[in-house]
């Protein structure tokens, strides 16, 4: 099986490609088709896009995609219960309407098959006696968007009524965004921590608190992040959000970090200091230094 490639090298393959010039239309543009090689004009909005590449191609590209899934319905219904929800398990099984053992083979066929990977909650919970579910990535951005906004609506979309499946976009496309730049945040912390390199990296969650980003240093420092993709500035309020995060997961952060798309307040840029990194959109261009024709990742399927 060949190795599926990261969240970063797929990223940086996509931006490279269609050679973007504004960091944020990338982000939001590849977390609708990042993983799939194809050229999208950037010109065009991305709802334009997505009508002509994706609604007008639903058939063969659902034809594409039931290859993987074998046109299994529980399989569609779980992954829709992934793409729409909190990504957890136990909460994709109540969207989906199906029961835990029959998930279960098919999140199994979808890992070996390199569809979907697992996520556990990085530390161990406060009580050992607690379960705590794990999560479900998809391991292309493109096949969120697919089991969010396009499998749920085929009905309406294999007729060429694009109406519901357009408004559910509009109304939850916020999600999808903000999901990438968690994933491309955990990227940008990883290559910043130059001075103490990162060597652990994931989330937390338990059923009292989650912590977006939770990583340990090569020195054994503990870091904790949070992540604001929003067009308001980042205020004092998010660190105070992160650290009553840590404090019910009993966690006690040696560095916060907050990384936010539209900047931050002046009264939160005046903390900032060895225990509080502040990163903002400019920071992530570390993420596309130095690319070339060997970071593009060839297509292996259909181009629409």
């Amino acid at each position: 099986m060949s190795k599926q490639p990261t969240i970063l090298e797929q990223f940086r393959s996509f931006y490279f490609q269609n050679n973007f010039s504004d960091f944020e239309q990338a982000i939001e543009y590849f977390s609708v088709f990042g993983g799939m090689g194809w050229s999208v004009d950037v010109s065009k909005s991305l709802e334009e896009i997505i009508e002509s590449k994706v609604f007008k191609n639903y058939t063969y590209i659902h034809g594409d995609i039931t290859k993987i899934t074998q046109s299994d319905k529980t399989t569609h219904s779980l992954l829709s219960g992934i793409a729409m929800g909190d990504r957890r398990v136990h909460s994709a099984l109540k969207r989906a309407r199906i029961n835990r053992n029959d998930a279960n083979s098919a999140i199994e066929a979808l890992a070996k098959r390199s569809f979907i990977t697992t996520e556990n909650s990085l530390e161990a919970p406060p009580q050992s006696e607690d379960s705590i579910d794990e999560k479900i990535n998809f391991s292309s951005p493109f096949m969120r968007f697919w089991f969010s906004f396009v499998s749920p609506y085929f009905k309406t979309i294999k007729e060429g009524d694009y109406k519901e499946a357009k408004e559910a976009f509009v109304n939850r496309k916020q999600g999808l965004y903000e999901l990438t730049f968690l994933k491309l945040s955990m990227e940008l912390m990883k290559k910043s921590f130059t001075d103490d390199a990162i060597v652990e990296m994931g989330s937390y969650w338990d059923r009292n608190s989650e912590i977006e980003i939770l990583a340990k240093t090569a020195s054994g420092k503990i870091v904790a992040g949070i992540c604001k993709y929003s067009n308001s500035k980042a205020k004092k309020s998010e660190l105070a959000k992160l650290k009553e995060q840590c404090s019910l997961a009993e966690l006690n952060p040696d560095i916060c970090v907050i990384i936010s798309k539209s900047g931050f307040t002046n009264e939160l840029k005046t903390q900032k200091s060895a225990e509080l990194r502040l990163l903002t959109l400019k920071n992530f261009k570390i993420l596309v230094e130095d690319l070339s024709q060997r970071d593009l990742i060839e297509s292996t399927g259909k181009r629409y």
